[in-house]
């Protein structure tokens, strides 16, 4: 196919085992009857679509590692499903050569207004094998992201998520998991493993680092989604991201180096992940490793330990922390005011 074209997804497709939508959306009143058990650690190995939520900060290259990993897995001979499940709604974007992709949430709006219902074809497109959809959000300063999110999977629930068969269903998602919406697929098991994506600089691994985080304190809660590993982009060769992959105890999938070719490519909206072309086998080996990874516990950094793995000279450790006075916040002498607490004695 020599240019992308929004071809729809078909209106029903193939039962499989039940995907994990679990109880994954029943601590934000959404229904979840047809959600099927909660995953357990058997569970995790014997289903047979691979749910797998990609995370990492905004532009580090979320949407481009996934376009390329989920056309070459379909060139395989794969069924995958991507689901945009940031508010920029761009990761569908490189898939489809620049063309936008209309939304999940911008859609239902419409429809819900013209008393019409969400069919598949209006919010599911493909394109060579793939099969990719936008959640989308709110429009700027009119509601939550994360609840955007939230509202988007209860859309996928009564279309039929559990029921479609896809050998891996790959959902990119925000590194921001302090919001509730955006960490929704590490705190209720909705998947069985999570691929964060960084490079060789302090913000992106800072947001790695939250991601681990947030899998390992659900892990103590009784969770079962693990981090499978770590995708370098734009490597340098510089090591921190190599480095921090080690220290918290996950694999790196893949590196994808820092090259114009890439960055040029990319920047044109061209997919590189193609078997046979310059940059095939490195795609082709993020696939085997995606996997056969498995999900892992992670072992998150502190603050001084994510410092570490920088030089003195990018993170200023040479800096003292100098305790200020309340003389210092007043801008001169403080005079000492009697205080109004009332002091009872002992009986």
């Amino acid at each position: 196919m020599s240019a992308a074209t929004l071809a729809p997804a078909p209106s029903s497709a193939p039962a499989s085992s039940k995907m994990a939508l679990n109880a994954a959306l029943a601590a934000h009143g959404i229904s979840t009857e047809a959600a099927g058990p909660d995953l357990t650690e058997d569970a995790v190995h014997e289903t047979k679509t691979q749910i797998i939520a990609i995370y990492g900060k905004g532009g580090i290259g979320k949407s481009f590692t996934l376009a390329n990993l989920s056309y070459m897995m379909a060139q395989q001979g794969k069924r995958v499903l991507l689901i945009g499940c940031d508010p920029k709604s761009d990761t569908t974007s490189l898939l489809f050569g620049g063309k936008a992709c209309p939304t999940i949430i911008e859609t239902s709006a419409r429809k819900k207004a013209a008393g019409e219902e969400v069919r598949i074809e209006d919010v599911c497109f493909k394109r060579d094998g793939v099969f990719a959809m936008e959640l989308g959000g709110p429009e700027v300063g009119r509601g939550c992201g994360g609840r955007g999110i939230i509202h988007g999977f209860e859309l996928l629930e009564k279309l039929g998520f559990h029921d479609w068969g896809f050998d891996y269903v790959l959902l990119d998602f925000l590194g921001d998991v302090v919001c509730g919406g955006f960490g929704l697929p590490i705190a209720r098991d909705m998947c069985q493993k999570v691929i964060v994506v960084g490079s060789n600089d302090l913000q992106s691994l800072y947001v790695a680092n939250n991601v681990c985080s947030a899998v390992e304190y659900f892990r103590k809660l009784g969770g079962n989604v693990g981090v499978a590993g770590m995708v370098i982009n734009k490597d340098d060769g510089t090591g921190e991201a190599a480095a921090f992959a080690e220290a918290v105890g996950i694999p790196v999938l893949a590196s994808i180096p820092a090259d114009e070719d890439i960055r040029r490519k990319s920047a044109n909206y061209q997919i590189i992940g193609r078997p046979g072309d310059r940059w095939g086998p490195m795609f082709e080996e993020l696939v085997q490793n995606v996997g056969d990874s498995k999900p892992m516990r992670p072992a998150p950094l502190t603050q001084d330990g994510l410092l570490g793995l920088f030089s003195a000279d990018s993170v200023g450790r040479g800096v003292v922390l100098e305790p200020a006075s309340l003389a210092d916040m007043c801008g001169g002498t403080v005079t000492e005011k009697p205080t109004l607490e009332v002091v009872y004695d002992e009986a």
